[in-house]
């Protein structure tokens, strides 16, 4: 929500800025974007599960979610150049930081046993990428109406110019990092 805004403001910005030795407030690293995207091969034989699925991510992101189509034939996967293989949200602004806040404050600490997401999971460029293994772990999710345990991948699209720095960023806005 807002406050996950005020707060990279009033609390993350400066002890990023700080840290770093930034010549500008300008420089300190910001969380972009962060795009959701779910895979789903079985919807080549049933378009219905794509609509599902789009409800599922809907309902998470609170965001309507693209479909995703294929670039390529591929005959040993029976997909066609233009098929709806997956879905996916981007996240911007005031959504993002409620995504967020959710995230990282209810989600993830109802993964069973849960000690915190891997902390070498960046790119090289300060960006940075994570799988969960079902979509229950959102309280919106309702275990009855599903029709099928899906998991998906969220990344975080950072200015951040290094992976340390983005370790930081992610660190100060609440991130779950295993302790190593």
């Amino acid at each position: 929500m807002a406050r996950m805004k005020d707060f990279y403001k009033e609390t993350v910005a400066p002890a990023l800025f700080k840290k770093f030795g930034y010549k500008s407030v300008m420089q300190t690293p910001k969380i972009d974007k962060i795009v959701v995207n779910v895979g789903c091969g079985e919807a080549k034989e049933n378009a219905k599960i794509i609509e599902n699925v789009m409800a599922e991510l809907g309902t998470i992101t609170g965001q309507k979610p693209v479909a995703c189509r294929s670039k390529k034939s591929v005959a040993n996967f029976k997909l066609r150049e233009g098929q709806i293989i997956g879905v996916k949200v981007t996240l911007r602004g005031e959504i993002m930081y409620e995504f967020l806040d959710r995230l990282f404050n209810v989600a993830l600490p109802r993964v069973r046993d849960f000690r915190g997401i891997n902390p070498n999971s960046f790119d090289g460029r300060g960006n940075y990428s994570f799988g969960l293994k079902e979509q229950l772990i959102f309280p919106e999710i309702e275990y009855d109406k599903i029709d099928a345990v899906r998991g998906m991948d969220i990344n975080f699209i950072t200015t951040a110019k290094t992976d340390e720095e983005a370790r930081e960023l992610l660190s100060l806005m609440g991130a779950p990092f295993e302790k190593q």
